[in-house]
């Protein structure tokens, strides 16, 4: 994993994609010549053209990043790959045009784009074709010694075996005869030298995950394999950088104290956070009204009701306000007055509130929470106070989420699927924190880019 702005990307994937925007660029130079040659004209140097070329594969390569080109399914399935790659090539074309015509003095002629555009999907669908036959991806998964059998070494070789895993258990050590939760477990008098094994199995990163840690750690040998150049850390730390959330059952308090992160945003930071709420939410209220106009008319038309549903949520510190939505069920859907969880396939929705739920468009209204400041655009989803307090008695580090603002997307909207329990919670609290442990305003922009894959394939719509 590489470390960029408190974020943890993927190396492999992030060697992919740098391969891949260097792939785009040459396809649209190679468009150019083509075009070039068939009107007869002089295509001058590559570097006169390079600006706007950069420019062009730049703009196509956070539109794959937005739809989703760099999920790991799009590695392990060519089909995936190909229609997500067709989304993401038509997508490129409105975004292109859009910038074409803000910034018409960029020298980009249309027919190239298309060309380009072409061209790109073939040399694209290529490479991923190329990759999966010459490279197996189990190659690029981490290899890691695990110290412990018990029941957290137990799971942590289980997440290694998950198909979507970074890592691969290459063994795991037991430290004494109750360390039975592992049946293939090595036990470590067996071993004459922890450093020769990490050499043999060629490990990336030894992992302490021991039940019960006070006095059980091999100390000095855990010294000897870091002071011979391989990385050791624990369970915690590890699980936080490979899987891109908080594990809230290896935790303590005292890791939230001590490890990285945790200290909020520095002051120009929460201001840029601010100044980019702000002006995003007056163009986009702007640029959004005829979607507004046209799903009030059709909520209007088809229920009866009020258009816009107003729901006390908890906000930053624990502040309550109301959070502003297109109704999308029918009128008093609660007539008894107590707060139902969402349901899959919800018979209190009505016809015209499943496709703005599908679509998203039932959030577009809370843009006016990110104007007056109750929001932003990335941040936790915020939730009722009643089930607030149900799961802060159930769920432990609940009330942290409240640290920062909440937001109409969020680090786990991505990654976890619409929940409607208290288990699902659970998970969504451990995207929530690893938002909040490594805050930056780059996951912000990542989020935000990554959102238009949600909301295109409707991943986790209710």
């Amino acid at each position: 994993m590489i470390r960029l702005f408190n974020h943890y990307l993927p190396r492999p994937l992030l060697i992919l994609g740098l391969v891949e925007i260097v792939l785009i660029y040459f396809s649209a130079q190679a468009a150019w010549l083509f075009r070039a040659e068939q009107i007869d004209m002089d295509p001058g140097s590559m570097v006169q053209s390079a600006p706007q070329f950069a420019l062009y594969a730049l703009t196509v390569y956070l539109v794959m990043l937005g739809i989703g080109a760099y999920q790991m399914d799009c590695f392990r399935s060519l089909r995936m790959a190909m229609s997500r790659l067709a989304v993401a090539m038509l997508v490129s074309i409105t975004a292109i045009s859009v910038i074409l015509f803000f910034f018409p003095d960029v020298d980009l002629w249309r027919s190239v784009v298309l060309y380009a555009i072409a061209l790109t999907f073939v040399v694209i669908f290529a490479w991923r074709i190329l990759m999966s036959r010459l490279v197996k991806w189990k190659s690029f998964r981490f290899r890691v010694l695990i110290i412990g059998a018990g029941q957290r070494g137990a799971r942590l070789a289980r997440a290694a075996q998950a198909q979507d895993s970074n890592f691969t258990a290459a063994a795991v050590i037991r430290l004494t005869d109750l360390d039975n939760a592992i049946d293939n477990a090595v036990a470590i008098d067996s071993v004459p030298s922890l450093v020769d094994l990490c050499e043999e199995l060629r490990i990336d990163e030894v992992v302490l995950a021991l039940d019960e840690r006070r006095g059980a750690a091999p100390s000095e040998k855990l010294l000897e394999v870091k002071l011979a150049g391989f990385p050791v850390s624990e369970i915690s730390s590890f699980l936080e950088r490979q899987t891109g959330r908080v594990d809230l059952r290896s935790i303590s308090p005292s890791w939230l104290i001590y490890s990285d992160g945790f200290l909020g945003a520095e002051p120009l930071a929460i201001m840029l956070k601010r100044l980019f709420d702000v002006t995003a939410s007056l163009i986009l209220l702007i640029l959004a009204s005829p979607i507004l106009v046209v799903a009030a008319l059709a909520v209007r038309l088809t229920s009866p009701g009020d258009v816009f549903y107003k729901q006390e949520r908890v906000g930053q510190f624990g502040k309550t306000f109301n959070v502003v939505k297109f109704r999308s069920m029918v009128a008093n859907a609660e007539k008894d007055g107590k707060a139902q969880w969402a349901q899959s396939a919800d018979p209190r929705v009505t016809r015209v509130g499943r496709i703005l739920r599908a679509t998203r468009i039932d959030e577009i209204p809370q843009i006016y929470n990110v104007l007056t400041g109750d929001m932003s655009f990335v941040g936790p989803r915020p939730e009722r106070p009643v089930f607030v307090e149900e799961l802060a008695a159930e769920i432990p580090y609940y009330r942290e989420r409240h640290i920062v603002k909440p937001g109409i997307t969020g680090w786990a909207q991505l990654n976890y699927p619409y929940g409607a329990n208290v288990m699902d919670a659970r998970h969504k609290l451990e995207y929530d924190l690893y938002y909040i442990k490594n805050y930056s305003l780059f996951l912000d922009l990542l989020i935000l880019i990554q959102t238009v894959r949600v909301v295109v394939w409707q991943d986790g719509v209710r």
